[in-house]
């Protein structure tokens, strides 16, 4: 099949639209087959993504498949089985100035796509966003992060290996390799990573009026409220802030508790901390490692020792630290100041909750917002007044998992969403037909005009 050094850029991605043009990739039975031999492959070649993986952070198979592979069968199976559907032509209502005719909207793919994925699930946010340009009738170009650089060889050996260059291709490579990508005109741009790296994407897209859907982050608030289930909250905080290491862009960055909350959740939460990761989480299978020295550099300079309250322990060979909650935090704290990616856990005890509504509001929408309390007046009223990308009431992180809820970001955390039908919708042009009988032609919308003429036009439009 190759390999991306074969190609100068512009010839893959002419090739790519030279292929998209022979209609093939329209065909629903096309896209069904290559859905059905993509997941073929990835499913024969699981041990060399479970090895690639952990050599770049320690990540076991089982996570590997939780959290990575089996979201990416889940939407190829959702694919295969609703793209007859979503593809079919759907009719709508005509006004009655169009009568006699019919009106539909034809969904079409866009053609060439770009898919640039991130390094904290490689597989994930490479692969899903690939399934759903696919299964939209598009080509599409994927270019994975090069800091989870055994994750990218992996699905590079494997779809480069499998597919022809002209339909599916990975890319491998850095800033030199993504900037010249970049230089190439394409019909939709899809990046997962930081804001940013989203300004320098949309810039770069904007040149050729290539549209584009930004998955990014932001501090993703959780409130905990006195009326919480505090041993259910404690589990599934503990879970959802320290999978993967912190390095989850929807993880509670930090939380905003109620007065009198603080002094029942922390037991709870370090009594969790010993149940899921045990005395060591340095030993656990569970608790994977910081991608590199950069990000492991960044993260300790966040940890204030006098608020430091749980954890600290770090290794700097092993780019490890373990789960750290830090106490009696403030907004203006450095570790306020930027999304933290890590198992970095900041506590703030909120005045009332007008103050904790109006810190949120008066920084970047983040990408998720929790709540973890029984109030529906509270509730709602967070729910109503807080911009967000998408988030849970009483869990966290869970919400990404149902493919019936679209995500993705508002504002600084992101543009567009995908996951099931919404990712076919990300990568899918909605053509308006109007279908017009020739059997009478009204005679209101010509010339000379007439009082008449516009008492009746009035009657049609208003």
């Amino acid at each position: 099949m190759g390999t991306y050094k074969e190609f100068n850029y512009n010839v893959l991605v002419k090739s790519q639209l030279d292929f998209f043009n022979t209609n093939e990739t329209k065909n629903i039975d096309f896209r069904i087959a290559q859905l059905k031999k993509l997941k073929k492959v990835l499913k024969e070649n699981e041990t060399l993504m479970d090895a690639a993986i952990y050599k770049d952070f320690k990540k076991s198979s089982f996570e590997n498949y939780a959290t990575e592979l089996s979201l990416v069968y889940h939407e190829i199976n959702l694919a295969i089985k609703n793209v007859k559907k979503w593809s079919k032509r759907k009719s709508v209502g005509t006004d009655l100035a169009n009568i006699p005719s019919k009106s539909y909207v034809i969904p079409e793919p866009l053609g060439v796509t770009l898919v640039i994925g991130a390094w904290n699930y490689p597989y994930q946010l490479s692969l899903s966003p690939m399934v759903a340009a696919l299964a939209a009738g598009n080509t599409c170009i994927v270019k994975p992060s090069e800091l989870s650089l055994n994750s990218s060889n992996a699905m590079a050996k494997i779809i480069n290996e499998n597919f022809e260059p002209k339909y599916l291709h990975v890319i491998e490579g850095g800033v030199d390799e993504t900037t010249a990508l970049l230089s190439e005109k394409f019909d939709k741009i899809f990046y997962t990573g930081s804001t940013q790296v989203g300004k320098i994407i949309m810039q770069a897209a904007a040149k050729n009026l290539t549209p584009v859907i930004l998955e990014l982050g932001g501090k993703s608030p959780c409130f905990v409220f006195n009326d919480a289930n505090i041993k259910i909250t404690a589990k599934r905080l503990v879970w959802a802030k320290f999978l993967n290491g912190g390095q989850t862009c929807v993880a509670p960055d930090y939380l905003l508790l109620e007065k009198g909350v603080k002094e029942k959740l922390i037991p709870e939460i370090k009594k969790e901390i010993n149940s899921i990761l045990g005395d060591n989480p340095k030993e656990s299978e569970a608790f994977v490692r910081i991608i590199n020295s950069r990000h492991y550099q960044r993260l300790i300079k966040l940890i204030d020792k006098d608020k430091m309250i749980v954890g600290g322990d770090n290794n700097e060979k092993e780019n490890y630290i373990a789960p750290t909650i830090l106490d009696n935090v403030s907004f203006e704290d450095i570790v306020m100041q930027e999304e933290i990616f890590g198992p970095i856990l900041p506590i703030i005890e909120i005045e009332d909750l007008d103050w904790a509504i109006q810190q949120i509001k008066s920084r970047p929408k983040p990408l998720a917002l929790y709540i973890f309390g029984k109030n529906r007046m509270s509730i709602n009223r967070i729910l109503h007044e807080v911009s967000f990308g998408g988030g849970a009431v009483n869990d966290a992180v869970m919400h990404l998992l149902n493919s019936n809820l679209p995500f993705g970001g508002v504002g600084d955390s992101g543009t567009g969403s995908y996951h099931g039908q919404y990712g076919f919708d990300a990568f899918t042009h909605y053509k308006s037909i109007l279908d017009k009988s020739t059997l009478i032609e009204p005679p209101i919308k010509y010339a000379p005009y007439s009082s008449f003429k516009r008492s009746i036009l009035e009657k049609l439009v208003e």
